[in-house]
């Protein structure tokens, strides 16, 4: 079952994602990024990847695409939060994006 992450994995999980372009939600228990590429087809593509790997996680983001912006918030309903999945998945989407 995925938890809440802790105040202690907060402080650990979050601050590398924070530093690389992350921001918390100031309006609930959440995590935000803009990515923006070259043009529409490579934001698609980013797109088309991490959703690969959010289904495989069945954890699936809160996302919009506006030509080459893809705007991601990362929660996690069922806890009502921020959970170690979002981490994982906001991770892999830096990754995917390069």
């Amino acid at each position: 079952m995925t938890e809440k992450l802790s105040d202690t994995g907060r402080k650990t999980m979050l601050e590398p994602l924070l530093q690389n372009g992350w921001s918390l939600d100031e309006t609930r228990d959440a995590i935000s990024k803009e990515f923006v590429f070259a043009d529409f087809v490579t934001a698609f593509g980013f797109m088309t990847r991490a959703a690969i790997w959010a289904e495989k996680w069945d954890h699936h983001p809160e996302w919009s695409n506006v030509y080459k912006t893809v705007n991601v918030t990362l929660t996690t309903h069922d806890v009502e939060g921020l959970s170690a999945l979002d981490v994982k998945l906001a991770r892999k989407m830096d990754q995917i994006a390069g």
